[in-house]
């Protein structure tokens, strides 16, 4: 198993797993592998050191955690963020202009929904005082995860 650091064109890090490097390599050309964050397509092989066990005893002494990488760490408050919007909301779909209005103007009950939106269907909410944020779902929290 080849474990792979990887990175999208917009510089979301990420891991993969392959069996081998013609496994990876054919993957990337069939464009399956893609960005977790942003489902990106253009992903590249980024260095790593190799891990080698060669038989030595592990150190006793207790080590020292690597410098959280700050781009690393927004990327994960911002999933954790997303896995918390997604499961305390309905997903309304496409109907999500029209729900706002109903619930913004007191026609349904009072709720947290996400659905898709169009720009402009974005802009006339905000411009009539509705609240919307919009909000990049990564392909990968949008079915079960494994």
């Amino acid at each position: 198993m080849k474990v792979l650091n990887l990175q999208c064109s917009h510089r979301h890090a990420f891991e993969g797993w392959f069996g081998s490097e013609d496994d990876f390599q054919g993957q990337l050309e069939r464009g399956l592998v893609e960005c977790p964050m942003c489902g990106d397509t253009a992903v590249a092989k980024m260095p790593s050191a190799p891990r080698l066990n060669l038989g030595a005893q592990p150190d006793a002494s207790p080590r020292q955690e690597a410098a959280a990488v700050p781009e690393a760490e927004m990327q994960k408050a911002w999933l954790k963020m997303v896995r918390h919007v997604m499961s305390h909301t309905e997903d309304v779909g496409e109907r999500f202009a029209e729900e706002a209005r109903r619930i913004h103007y007191g026609e349904s009950e009072e709720r947290g929904i996400r659905g898709q939106a169009s720009r402009e269907e974005t802009q006339a909410l905000l411009e009539e005082g509705i609240g919307v944020l919009p909000l990049p779902i990564p392909k990968a929290l949008k079915g079960p995860v494994q």
